[in-house]
């Protein structure tokens, strides 16, 4: 009998020990992995950020999101980190100081006129514009299924800068040659869950399009160092740049003004264009993601017009919010294989610093 009461105090002993390594476990998980099927959108965050007068920039509860889980938004934030190994082997330019900058600027105006594919894609065409007076559209489906895994996991993620090099290694065909594919647009749906990565099929859609003959090419591939200085001076003479930053809870919740992180868990990276910065009329700095129009808004999102400030938002400048200031790449654009294409267009030499 003694025995028998001795196993039953043992295993309860085991039972309790095996509940309280299980609590462990679970409060070792991080929050958002604990809530992947929770709504994003959360009345409380709109009401928080809201109610703040210091916060600077107002929430809503956006459409874009409305049946969106915690787990399906941090599918969208696609940018992997770089590798340590990489960064070693990446150009960082730094401008010199002595350029007198303006207040306000948004390379949209007299120019032309994103997972990290959109973003990157987006940025090479403005600087075709900027350099070459060419007023283009490249593929973002050529990078995203063509890259490989040198560029990471296409839908499922990616490295901003191996966009880059891959302009550099084999060039970007345009839109008109291999369009994106999915015919709704700006929402982007091939980077939301249930769509996956499309295959390189290397053959323009339209079959009087050669595909290496819609090639465009970059010159470098590099980045810029972390002073909000030298980013403004690249964006002046060179065009947009494409910037990854930390995307937290609140920030599925920006209606408009300058964002700065208030509340929320971690939930992952996202890659955007970024095109000019401005003064906000409280005396707040921000850079600025690009909008449909040609209104001060000026940091692009692909999360469609339904999200933020019409589809784009303005972001705290000088503090590294987010780590927006930290990882800045882009390139330059290349005149190779412009020559028998763009007879009009004055591609005798590529562009330089």
């Amino acid at each position: 009998m003694a025995s028998i009461y001795r196993g039953r105090i043992w295993l309860l002993i085991l039972v309790g020990a095996l509940f309280t390594i299980q609590l462990q476990v679970s409060a070792a998980k991080p929050n958002h992995q604990l809530k992947l099927n929770s709504k994003i959108l959360q009345e409380p965050i709109v009401k928080l950020i809201n109610d703040n007068v210091q916060a600077g920039w107002k929430a809503s509860m956006s459409p874009r999101f409305a049946n969106y889980t915690v787990g399906q938004f941090v599918h969208l934030l696609g940018v992997k980190p770089t590798p340590e190994g990489d960064l070693k082997s990446i150009p960082v330019i730094t401008h010199k100081e002595g350029m007198e900058l303006p207040k306000k600027f948004d390379s949209r105006l007299g120019h032309c006129g994103s997972c990290w594919a959109f973003a990157a894609v987006e940025a090479l065409s403005d600087r075709f514009c900027t350099h070459f007076g060419m007023n283009i559209s490249l593929s973002v489906n050529d990078l995203l299924a063509c890259c490989g895994f040198m560029c990471g996991d296409g839908c499922d993620g990616g490295y901003p800068i191996s966009a880059w090099r891959y302009f550099v290694r084999t060039g970007v065909v345009t839109e008109e040659c291999d369009p994106y594919f999915d015919d709704i647009g700006c929402s982007h749906p091939g980077c939301e869950p249930a769509f996956p990565t499309p295959q390189c099929e290397k053959s323009c859609k339209k079959k009087n399009l050669l595909w290496t003959e819609s090639k465009h090419f970059g010159v470098n591939a590099y980045r810029i160092s972390s002073d909000p200085y030298s980013i403004m001076v690249e964006i002046l003479l060179n065009g947009p740049v494409e910037v990854s930053f930390t995307v937290y809870e609140d920030f599925a919740h920006y209606k408009s003004g300058v964002y700065k992180h208030i509340t929320g868990d971690e939930m992952g990276g996202h890659a955007v264009k970024l095109i000019g910065w401005g003064t906000s009329d409280d005396g707040e700095d921000y850079w600025s993601h690009l909008t449909f129009d040609s209104s001060v808004q000026l940091l692009a999102n692909q999360w469609n017009r339904s999200w933020g400030d019409d589809g784009y938002f303005k972001i705290r400048r000088g503090t590294n919010e987010c780590g927006i200031e930290e990882d800045v790449v882009t390139g330059l654009p290349s005149s190779k294989n412009l020559i028998h294409k763009y007879g009009s267009v004055d591609v005798s030499r590529d562009a330089s610093f």
